[in-house]
């Protein structure tokens, strides 16, 4: 039987754009880089039939592909610029990542679990992303040795001000995590005000696996 075209995976990605733009997520360019990222491919197979959902799914390690109008509205809180590098803390499935890739001049994304990052690594590749750089390890730290970025996204819930990533932005860098240690955070943007202080903002509520430190040992 032939799929109905209403139904197909590009039909299915296109309402879920449009959904996500009516809820707020209103900057073309990440709009634009949400619909040509394919969320089926980083979606683990039993939840295939979600993938289109907006919210968040369950995927290796115990962690999750985020709710795609958190990925829109943390992308869009960043305001990235064509020649920006930007650091990710917490490669997961690789779903943020490659969005992010589609705005950014590079990408570095740190992940504790090898696992997920093998995985994420092979989507990249399938989806012909080159400006992504990985790394196995601890993202509380950051990536030091490739320090200052223009933009700092964190997809883990940091419990405190995250300092030692907030040394890593450029003076006027913007870096957005979920800040809480409960099952319920608040998104808040930091933008550098080119003195070596920051504007905080609060974006409202979040819910994000915590930030661990560390790698596992096993996964």
């Amino acid at each position: 039987m032939a799929q109905d075209p209403d139904d197909s995976p590009e039909t299915r990605l296109a309402r879920l754009v449009l959904a996500l733009r009516s809820q707020g997520v209103s900057d073309p360019k990440v709009l634009q880089a949400l619909e040509a990222t394919p969320r089926q491919m980083f979606t683990p197979d039993l939840f295939q039939e979600r993938a289109f959902e907006d919210s968040a799914l369950p995927i290796a390690c115990g962690q999750t592909i985020s709710q795609p109008f958190i990925v829109g509205l943390m992308t869009q809180a960043l305001k990235i610029e064509p020649r920006a590098r930007v650091l990710e803390i917490g490669t997961g499935s690789g779903y943020q990542t490659a969005i992010l890739s589609r705005l950014a001049r590079l990408v570095y994304t740190v992940e504790r679990y090898r696992t997920l990052l093998a995985e994420a690594e092979s989507r990249f590749k399938a989806l012909g992303l080159t400006n992504v750089i990985t790394r196995f390890g601890d993202g509380g730290l950051g990536w030091p040795e490739q320090a200052p970025f223009d933009r700092i996204m964190v997809t883990a819930a940091a419990p405190d001000e995250p300092a030692a990533l907030l040394a890593q932005l450029k003076p006027n860098g913007i870096l957005v995590a979920p800040i809480g240690r409960g099952p319920v955070q608040i998104l808040r943007r930091y933008c550098g005000d080119g003195k070596g202080g920051f504007v905080v903002e609060d974006l409202g509520e979040v819910r994000f696996v915590p930030l661990l430190d560390g790698v596992a040992r096993e996964l």
